[in-house]
């Protein structure tokens, strides 16, 4: 039988093991754009029930699941992220008023929380977490029935998970062409494994933060990663054009670079060689890259100096919501990433926007924050994305006193477009379908990099890749993000387009956005209305609508 003290320190070492494992889970992503979050949605979902039972002293089990239920609600981020809450509050349902629980009532439990879980998706995919989650609780049934000691009905669940996660890509076809196992299973199986590890053996897995392995594209800034024991001064990035005949292997150069500095990043393919070390000497590793061809670009930057300046910046404090009496009809509330887009929303009329969108779900909690900060008696919520509208859903019960609707946008775009059909004089529900009516005519083009290297739709995809997605479908693979948008809005203009909104990112210099729209213009102009938008949007170099 386990109590409430053991279920609490099993769940801990449960959010602690993904923690630590989040980014291997995230780098099962199946697709080059950069949407990998999985690991980071469920860690950040179960970390805030981790954070919450620290608190707790007692030893009731069903308290601790209704604790460890609350806050995975509130802190639930994505659609893995909801899910895998789901799947706990059946424990809190399940173990309700019981201080200790056997192995029956521990698999009953997880098979109120596997049915919720299939009824809060739409259309419920096997070979998912989904999959996992199932075949673990008709295990765990099965195995009660022999015997209902808590601890084998636990290990015979666990062991379940594990070989229902190894059969998700003959489950899904897309999995096994890409040679991985579904994220969100692993992701689950990570938890349980982490909670086995307390139950078996009384030892709870170490909160670790995940590290991501040091590449070219993701290593952001030094001041940001070290503290003030910089050990080379000199963070020295330079891309060289390889010479074709007589040129050396790029592992010489790599070699050479580790002998007079660290965080070494050597990168190659048949026409260049991309490098990033850190050093004392720049001029030695610009000298030595000259023995590989011609140097294309070169960046130095003193982190000691940027250590210095980041210092003395403050750290952007989050988002701060107000509570506010509802005596207004009607609120909106959207999802957006980027001040141009936050302030775009805004003058659509939306009393509030929550900072998320791709690779930065929002939690239920800040969504509901955002809710309860609108002074109307119905909020209309907008996620503007698909992996965002499972953890607005969850706000609809925890409100009490004014009427949610969710209006499934899952693009910038549709969001726009659905604000822009709102009609007062009908009844909320009414607008939603109204509004998602004009927003599924919308068309969204979005232009990002890869990534990660794949192969995607028969297209080979290198990691760094300029990408272009029409209304989600890959479709273009280029070098540069205003040729991509270019070819993209010529793919999906038709005669009957009438509008075409240009959003740009913060990665897109203004002058490549004036490019852009000016050939937008020179080529669409004479028959549709071409505006261009300063989103400020990360990841998205553009966000294209065309209705």
């Amino acid at each position: 039988m386990f109590n409430g003290e053991i279920l609490k320190n099993a769940i801990i070492s449960g959010a602690n093991n993904i923690s630590s494992q989040k980014n291997q889970i995230n780098d099962l992503n199946i697709f080059p754009v950069p949407d990998g979050d999985t690991g980071t949605n469920m860690s950040m979902t179960i970390m805030a029930a981790a954070k919450a039972l620290a608190d707790y002293d007692g030893d009731d089990a069903g308290e601790v699941a209704q604790i460890t239920a609350s806050a995975m609600l509130r802190g639930a981020r994505g659609n893995s992220g909801v899910i895998t809450s789901l799947i706990f509050r059946g424990f809190a349902q399940g173990l309700k008023g019981m201080k200790e629980v056997n192995g029956k009532s521990l698999a009953a439990a997880l098979g109120i929380g596997v049915d919720a879980a299939y009824k809060a998706v739409m259309k419920p995919t096997e070979g998912t977490i989904l999959t996992v989650a199932r075949m673990a609780y008709e295990e765990g049934v099965e195995a009660s029935r022999i015997n209902s000691d808590s601890l084998y009905v636990w290990q015979c669940i666990c062991n379940k998970a594990n070989e229902a996660l190894a059969i998700t890509p003959e489950l899904l076809p897309v999995l096994k062409k890409a040679g991985v196992v579904d994220a969100g299973g692993k992701g689950l199986c990570v938890i349980f494994e982490g909670m086995l590890s307390y139950l078996k053996d009384g030892v709870m897995i170490e909160y670790t933060e995940a590290k991501k392995e040091a590449t070219v594209d993701n290593f952001e800034s030094a001041a940001a990663e070290f503290d003030d024991d910089i050990q080379f001064t000199y963070c020295t990035e330079f891309i060289i054009g390889r010479n074709i005949e007589d040129a050396p292997d790029p592992d010489e150069l790599r070699s050479y670079l580790q002998t007079i500095g660290d965080c070494v990043v050597v990168v190659n393919d048949e026409e260049i060689i991309k490098v990033h070390v850190h050093t004392e000497q720049p001029g030695k590793a610009l000298t030595k890259a000259l023995l590989f061809g011609q140097l294309l670009t070169v960046k130095v930057e003193n982190m000691k100096e940027q250590h210095k300046n980041v210092k003395a910046v403050a750290k952007p404090k989050k988002e701060t919501f107000e509570p506010a009496e509802p005596v207004e009809d009607f609120g909106f509330v959207a999802v957006a990433a980027g001040e141009g887009l936050k302030n775009l929303f805004n003058d659509l009329g939306c009393a509030n926007v929550v900072s998320g969108g791709q690779s930065m779900n929002p939690s239920t909690d800040d969504i509901y924050a955002a809710v309860m900060a609108t002074p109307a008696k119905n909020v209309l919520v907008f996620p503007n994305n698909k992996n965002i509208i499972l953890a607005a859903e969850q706000t609809i019960p925890m409100v009490k006193d004014r009427n949610v609707v969710i209006v499934p946008t899952r693009t910038i775009p549709q969001g726009m477009t659905a604000l822009l059909n709102f009609d007062s004089e009908i009844s909320p529900e009414s607008n939603a379908q109204l509004m998602m009516d004009a927003a599924t005519g919308v068309g969204t083009g979005l232009v990002t990099f890869a990534a990660r290297n794949s192969e995607f739709g028969g297209k080979k995809i290198k990691e760094g890749d300029i990408i272009a997605l029409e209304n989600g479908k890959l479709t273009i693979t280029e070098k540069n993000p205003v040729k991509a948008v270019v070819k993209l809005a010529k793919n999906m203009v038709t005669r009957d387009t009438s509008f075409i909104t240009l959003i740009y990112g913060n990665d897109i210099s203004e002058e490549d956005a004036k490019t852009a729209f000016n050939e937008l213009s020179d080529k669409f102009g004479s028959r549709t209305d071409v505006t261009l938008v300063k989103g400020d949007q990360p990841v998205y170099y553009f966000i294209l609508s065309v209705e």
